[in-house]
């Protein structure tokens, strides 16, 4: 295995964290609508500034990057959970020796698990790693180390950053949508209950109804546009944290788990422009083809 010097374990912010801002700023005016919303509830009882109140919520975020806060929040916003002593054991034996060749303390981190039948893992916050329980279940630990290393490149690289952020700052308009079509709901019951006692209370429900169902699909919309931008600059991420990896001496051990990928019918390349839209990973073939590449650059270096 690869040496890996003490500057190579530490963090260091790259151009694709900085892409990664991308999507948190297509997001930010649906937030500060839908924290607009909310404001104007909460100043009926309390007086606030909307400028204080919604500094208020963007710095609370601040707290996702705090360890404590991952295990107790951000792991169960993110439908991940704590491994079982079987998951533990194998998910910790793997981390044990990239945080030893990285001269990280093992603590350093939390790992989480996800119940997924995929081979899937993805690093956020400032701390949380987590591991889909299928690829706990079936790669072996050196598989895991590659998959380990990979994400730990997410971390190093401030990648988690930004998408932690936006995984904020998406909450207040999911909640907004909710709302909206919760209340749409509501009008258009009412206004099935009065079409027989009063058509135009009825046509006053439904049309409520339907701007409410307009104005939910706009904010939801504009989570779906940060997705797709932040899909398509989180490709480079993946590029550079495999490279990354591979710099620690990882490379074969991920080689090994994107085979697993491939092997499974997964790897290619989406055909049509709206797949590529919705997948956050570039193709499995091509990360392996540039593993590859690395790997053979990286032989020929030490050999000379």
């Amino acid at each position: 295995m690869a040496r890996t010097d003490r500057m190579g374990s530490s963090r260091r912010i790259d151009g694709h964290a900085v892409a990664a801002v991308l999507p948190v700023v297509a997001l930010l005016p649906a937030w500060a609508a839908s924290v607009a919303a909310f404001w104007w509830v909460v100043q009926l009882f309390v007086r606030v500034p909307y400028t204080l109140f919604a500094a208020g919520w963007f710095v609370l975020g601040v707290l996702l990057f705090w360890q404590p806060v991952q295990r107790l929040f951000l792991q169960r916003v993110i439908g991940a959970r704590n491994p079982t002593r079987e998951e533990r054991l194998r998910l910790h034996g793997a981390w044990a020796v990239v945080a030893q060749q990285n001269h990280i303390p093992p603590s350093r981190f939390v790992l989480a698990i996800i119940d997924s039948e995929d081979l899937n893992a993805f690093a956020t916050g400032g701390h949380l790693m987590v591991v889909s329980r299928w690829a706990v279940d079936n790669l072996t630990e050196d598989e895991l180390t590659g998959v380990l290393a990979h994400e730990l490149s997410h971390h190093l690289g401030m990648h988690t950053v930004a998408l932690t952020v936006n995984q904020w700052l998406t909450i207040p308009v999911v909640l907004f949508a909710r709302v909206g079509y919760f209340m749409q709901n509501v009008a258009q019951a009412a206004g099935d209950t009065l079409e027989r006692r009063s058509p135009a209370a009825a046509v006053v429900g439904r049309t409520a109804a339907g701007l409410l169902t307009i104005v939910s699909w706009v904010f939801l919309s504009a989570i779906t546009v940060a997705q797709w931008i932040g899909n398509s600059v989180g490709k480079g991420a993946e590029f550079a944290a495999d490279t990354r990896a591979v710099e620690m001496g990882f490379g074969r051990q991920l080689l090994r788990s994107l085979r697993r990928v491939i092997d499974a019918g997964g790897g290619e390349r989406a055909t049509h422009w709206r797949d590529r839209l919705v997948t956050a990973h570039p193709p499995a073939r091509t990360r392996v083809a540039r593993i590859e590449a690395q790997l053979r650059r990286q032989a020929r270096g030490t050999q000379r």
